[in-house]
């Protein structure tokens, strides 16, 4: 049985291969303020100590409508200078391995910045997601600006950033921002499936491929050589290779009969 928590306004349920965090701000659509941001602090230390996979979600039918407005009505320049959110995101895509995004209802905002930090984003046809900072007087500033190119390419980044553009469900599955749309009821059971993928993968191939994958473009390709030397040293390719191969022995492919 899944072990749960409360970490403030964060949901916790932790299981051997995945972690379940649900943003749980009801009176705020789950709106990302200071406590949210110091639970996924904690959340992410124990993942970078015991990696597992991370379902992100909302409850009551949003990730998240936004950042706190009346906290970033009172902060300042040497709040912003601070990365309050961007160093909390910048922690969660760094987590060693994949995080899921279950997008329901709206991600706005820093609601929709949390969202790009995650590996893997799946959503509903009711799913509202964009950055509405500028209407408000700031900029999107917690990855947006260089995460969304890299998801949609630079020209419809540039449309979406420039003028306040809000995808819908569709538009964000047309666009690349998720890979599928489900029923509201059937987001969640859509990320176990994604992560009952993942964990009948090899833990390090997988934590190794996402290291590749985040790095920088002048890092390649002497890192995917040097991770895959340590997995080509390992007993977890031994093992996995060993019963492949004694598999084919047993089974072998049929042939086709000669004629």
């Amino acid at each position: 049985m899944p072990q749960r928590e409360e970490i403030g306004p964060l949901r916790v349920e932790r299981a051997a291969d995945r972690v379940v965090a649900t943003l749980d701000r009801p009176s705020a659509r789950n709106a990302v303020d200071r406590a949210t941001v110091d639970a996924l602090h904690v959340l992410c230390a124990g993942l970078e100590v015991e990696p597992r996979t991370l379902i992100l979600t909302g409850a009551n039918g949003d990730l998240a409508a936004g950042a706190d407005i009346a906290e970033l009505l009172d902060r300042d320049a040497d709040d912003a200078r601070a990365g309050i959110n961007t160093h909390a995101f910048d922690r969660i895509a760094a987590l060693p391995m994949p995080v899921i995004a279950a997008i329901d209802g709206y991600a706005l905002g820093g609601g929709a910045e949390l969202a790009y930090a995650a590996d893997l984003r799946i959503g509903t046809p009711r799913m509202r997601i964009g950055s509405l900072e500028p209407t408000l007087g700031i900029m999107p500033a917690a990855g947006a600006t260089w995460r969304l190119p890299a998801m949609v390419g630079v020209t419809r980044a540039h449309e979406m950033l420039l003028t306040a553009r809000v995808l819908t469900g569709d538009e964000a599955l047309a666009w690349g921002v998720v890979t599928a749309l489900h029923a509201p009821e059937d987001l969640l059971p859509a990320a176990h499936e994604l992560a009952d993928r993942i964990a009948r993968l090899a833990p390090g191939a997988v934590r190794h491929t996402k290291t590749a994958l985040r790095a920088r473009p002048d890092q390649h390709p002497r890192l995917e050589l040097d991770l895959q030397a340590e997995l080509f040293e390992s007993d977890e390719k031994r093992r996995r290779m060993s019963a492949f191969l004694h598999r084919k022995r047993r089974d072998p492919a049929p042939t086709k009969e000669k004629r």
